[in-house]
């Protein structure tokens, strides 16, 4: 079945509102002219794992990072219906794609290695920026002079925490952690057996790897915490999150000139400690923790700024039930947020109004499609989503084709309950998929 530009947008059922002012952090993250994108995810993240994962699909998230992009490049292949189908559906119109690059994932070396590529890159006089600033991205183009130190010195759970201890005392709704050196596998394990829980951290992870939480009832513990303390690793105190509101994230944009562009706050999905998505927009959450996040979030990048950072960052917070915020990390990359932010930037832009916006980036599928069939279920869902008054984007298409395949998706609404009801749609329909391909008659169709 084949989905045209004009089946996914025509007869449309969702109002257009008067178009908002465009938020600052646009252009000083974008510049004057449309940039180039490269989706270094699993690059910048194999500098602090010392291997690079591939197939790098959350690369892919790096495509919707800017207000209208002149150029992708990503390490994994993607049909070009996919950039069409998220250009047409945002308004950017025509974007050219390089996909395909690296099965490793080292996508800047394989970059730096074309001159035809690096030839088209130029040509664009525009900004390129990358997932996360590395040391293989100067292969591309040279990397701001402190941005490379600044980056591993704050991405570093230890550094992150002394920068918030120094700026928590001014900030009254901020509380920090305890944190210390897991040195004392018996001194925990006593901790531990009086019912408490902790929270075990490598310097570095991404995305909750290098993260777990612990307790007395945790399966060979003792060894465990033996292996965790001779790599090194933290202890921090576990936080009781508020039930509503537990992962809260802040993001923002530190300019070539040193300041700080607020950009917004959301409330994650965090699985045990695995970041899946975001929720961002109006009343996503009360007003009291959005200004604290946003408060202390921007005190935390004029501070790195100051130590040499420029570019994209967030904070992560875990919110008590006091109304609190307990800071936790520092990314100082793009950001799954990051996608979210940037797509209800585009989507207010061209639609008007304040929309909602979420982000599941793993939402399993019942069955691995052909790519015919993935594409006829993509189209399916966008017309479902907007018969429940919502707007819905393919953000990770290129796990689908996984033998665990999944998708990842953003779902822009007006309200809560529509973002809630597409959501609804969407997980029936990839889980129905199953039963779907099991029909001998459908398996038929699609296989002529």
């Amino acid at each position: 079945m084949h989905i045209t530009m004009s089946e996914s947008t025509d007869a449309e059922a969702i109002p257009a509102l008067p178009i908002v002012g465009e938020p600052s952090w646009t252009a000083a993250w974008s510049g004057s002219r449309p940039p180039v994108i490269v989706g270094n995810s699993a690059e910048f993240n194999g500098q602090f794992d010392w291997y690079v994962r591939a197939p790098d699909h959350y690369s892919c998230l790096a495509a919707f990072c800017a207000a209208r992009p002149a150029m992708v490049l990503l390490p994994v292949q993607v049909e070009d219906w996919w950039i069409a189908q998220v250009g047409d559906a945002l308004g950017w119109g025509a974007v050219e794609m390089h996909s395909g690059l690296a099965a490793d994932a080292r996508i800047c070396s394989a970059i730096g290695s074309r001159p035809d590529l690096l030839h088209r890159i130029a040509a664009q006089r525009s900004r390129v920026l990358p997932w996360g600033w590395t040391a293989a991205f100067a292969a591309i183009e040279p990397v701001p002079g402190g941005v490379l130190a600044a980056t591993r010195h704050y991405e570093s759970k230890r550094h992150a925490h002394a920068l918030f201890r120094t700026l928590a005392p001014a900030h009254p709704h901020i509380a920090v952690p305890a944190q210390r050196p897991l040195r004392s596998v018996r001194r925990l394990a006593r901790e531990l057996a009086g019912g408490n829980r902790a929270v075990l951290k490598s310097e570095y992870g991404v995305g909750g790897s290098g993260t777990l939480i612990v307790s007395g009832e945790t399966p060979r513990l003792r060894p465990l915490l033996r292996q965790w303390a001779r790599d090194g690793s933290l202890v921090e105190e576990y936080i009781d999150g508020d039930p509503a509101y537990r992962d809260v994230t802040f993001d923002a944009v530190i300019d070539a000139d040193g300041w700080v562009h607020p950009v917004g706050t959301g409330l994650m999905q965090v699985d045990g400690t695995a970041y899946r998505g975001v929720t961002v927009g109006p009343g996503v959450l009360p007003e009291s923790l959005a200004v604290a996040a946003a408060g202390f979030g921007a005190a935390v990048g004029r501070g790195l700024a100051s130590g040499g950072y420029r570019g994209w960052y967030d904070v992560d917070f875990v919110a008590t039930a006091a109304g609190r915020l307990a800071p936790t990390e520092i990314n100082l990359r793009l950001t799954g947020p990051a996608a979210a932010f940037h797509i209800q930037a585009a989507v207010d832009r061209r639609h008007g109004g304040r929309h909602i916006v979420r982000t599941l980036d793993c939402l399993p599928l019942g069955a691995r499609l052909p790519a015919a069939a993935f594409r006829a279920h993509v189209g399916d869902l966008v017309r479902q989503c907007q018969s429940v008054g919502a707007r819905l984007l393919v953000t990770i298409p290129t796990a689908a084709f996984d033998p665990a395949p999944y998708l990842g998706v953003a779902i822009a609404a007006r309200t809560a309950v529509a973002v809630a009801a597409a959501e609804a749609v969407v997980r029936h329909a990839n889980a129905a998929l199953g039963d779907l391909f099991r029909d001998p008659a459908f398996t038929s169709a699609v296989g002529r």
